[in-house]
């Protein structure tokens, strides 16, 4: 398999290599593989959890569990999430 990297790519693992961490370009390589598959799969696992999460919730309002917008409710969840948002940002 041949692969083409940008300048940029292959500047970086060429650091790698000289770094002492890495003794080739395909180990290198391999590392980048592993952690993109291991991301991969966690994002996996966090839609799936989503997906339950929203099951329930569905569950919850057709058995009449739900709880009204009352107020500003909805404004105080809307501020809270996008504070959140900026927090996260930083």
């Amino acid at each position: 398999m041949n692969v083409s990297l940008t300048p940029e790519l292959d500047q970086f693992v060429q650091n790698k290599i000289t770094s002492g961490l890495y003794k080739s370009a395909s180990e290198v390589v391999r590392e980048g593989l592993r952690l993109l598959h291991a991301r991969d799969k966690l994002k996996d696992k966090q839609l799936e959890a989503l997906k339950t999460d929203i099951h329930k919730g569905v569950a919850s309002l057709e058995a009449g569990e739900g709880v009204g917008m009352i107020g500003n409710l909805f404004t105080l969840i809307k501020e809270r999430g996008e504070k959140k948002i900026v927090t996260e940002a930083k």
